[in-house]
């Protein structure tokens, strides 16, 4: 994207191919980390996307009620 934003689907694409590389066994242990480090903060991000999708659905929900 243009903007520098990544939207949920590319964050988890992201994680995704961490996961695969470090799954793989082939890094070393500063790699490993890096990896580690850079997927915890994209989890983290997808969560408070997730949180605000929720509470959105939450609140569409108790104005229909």
């Amino acid at each position: 994207m243009s903007s520098g934003v990544n939207t949920f689907e590319e964050m988890l694409k992201q994680l995704q191919e961490i996961v695969t590389r470090l799954e793989s066994g082939n890094l070393s242990l500063s790699e490993t980390l890096d990896l580690y480090e850079q997927g915890i903060h994209i989890a983290g991000a997808c969560q408070q996307i997730l949180d605000q999708a929720e509470l959105r659905v939450t609140t569409l929900n108790n104005t229909m009620a």
